[in-house]
């Protein structure tokens, strides 16, 4: 009986075995499917910028008008020359030298001839006067300049201080054609005199002192504020120069 059972039980082992290799012959094997990633999407073409229009053209210029053809005998159109201006220059000194730009162009009197238009430097000196520069304007017409050496010209002016036996004040020497004056507050100590009423005006350059007397009348001890005898020496020599010129007989410049 066991016998039996065991047959069966062998058998239907067998069965099932047989079952089983029938469904796996019958079911095919899948494969393993590959996954293969997209390519990326390509960038979207970029459009080129729009180009610029090209510039406008410059207007031409007009053409020119065109000259009226003279009148058949009628003579041709002749051109205006440069006007040419003269100078002329004469000093009351003869002999003096001129200057033109600083040419020597000769002695007074003396013609300059051919001078375009425009301004002109002038420079005229004599012996034992003082050079006279000025500017003048040539135009077409000639110009006359007359150069006066011997009118007195005279125009100084310096602060000082005026020392006293005790003490001092100060003020301002003024010196002209007209005279010379010394301006300051103190009433006691102002005067005005001719140059040639002048009995003593010299200078001491060591002492830094001006010494001022007229005719007649008290003298006066100036020095300069700072203690600048130069600029005694000048005014000193100015007015010497104007006082020399008034004893040869010259007149004083008009004021």
């Amino acid at each position: 009986m066991n016998r039996k059972v065991v047959v069966i039980v062998l058998a239907i082992a067998a069965l099932v075995g047989v079952a089983l290799l029938i469904v796996r012959v019958s079911t095919p094997e899948t494969e393993p499917v590959e996954t293969v990633e997209a390519p990326p999407p390509a960038p979207a073409p970029v459009a080129p910028p729009p180009e610029a229009p090209p510039p406008e053209p410059a207007p031409a210029p007009p053409a020119p008008r065109p000259r009226p053809a003279p009148r058949p005998g009628a003579p041709a159109p002749v051109e205006a020359p440069a006007v040419a201006g003269t100078l002329e220059i004469s000093s009351d000194v003869p002999g003096a030298q001129v200057f033109v730009n600083r040419a020597f162009v000769g002695e007074a009197p003396v013609t300059v001839p051919n001078l375009e238009p425009g301004s002109y430097q002038i420079n005229v000196s004599a012996k034992g006067y003082e050079s006279i520069a000025r500017t003048v304007e040539v135009a077409s017409a000639p110009v006359d300049v007359l150069v006066k050496f011997r009118e007195v010209r005279l125009d100084a002016r310096m602060d000082v201080v005026h020392k006293h036996r005790f003490g001092s004040c100060r003020g301002r020497l003024v010196a002209t054609p007209q005279g010379l004056r010394y301006e300051t507050t103190d009433k006691n100590d102002g005067f005005n005199v001719a140059l040639l009423d002048l009995e003593v005006f010299e200078v001491d350059y060591l002492d830094k002192n001006l010494r001022v007397q007229a005719r007649k009348g008290r003298r006066f001890d100036f020095t300069d504020p700072e203690e600048n005898a130069d600029r005694l020496f000048v005014f000193h020599r100015e007015v010497e120069q104007a006082r020399e010129q008034f004893r040869k007989g010259d007149p004083p410049a008009a004021p």
